[in-house]
């Protein structure tokens, strides 16, 4: 082979592709960091929706939290006459089995954990 042929310099078709290629990957970049600088907003959009919704409900949620509170002895002792019932009674048994309430509850199990 020729030396000439080897250090020819490209062809001005394989430059113009070169600079094509150079020039859609940049376009495609700027619309990367376009897309995603919008997403960033319309995210920290929602995120800052949202979280007023949440703040907004907190009082109603605390006032359930509270409520189940007061009443879980009066629930505990519900379950526990049911459970008794179920022992009295086996047709009662697939009731209880089916909402996961066991006939034989170990001791402490539905204690609020202290904070």
């Amino acid at each position: 082979m020729n030396e000439s042929e080897t250090d020819l310099p490209a062809p001005d078709d394989l430059t113009v592709q070169v600079v094509s290629l150079r020039r859609q990957i940049t376009l495609l970049l700027l619309a990367l960091i376009v897309v995603s600088g919008t997403l960033t907003t319309y995210l920290f959009y929602q995120s800052r929706t949202l979280g007023n919704d949440i703040a907004g409900f907190e009082p109603q949620a605390r006032a359930i939290v509270q409520n189940y509170q007061t009443n879980l002895p009066h629930i505990q002792k519900f379950i526990q006459e049911l459970v008794a019932y179920g022992k009295s009674h086996p047709d009662f048994q697939p009731i209880l089995k089916k909402y996961g309430i066991p006939l034989t509850q170990p001791a402490g199990t539905n204690s609020i954990p202290t904070k």
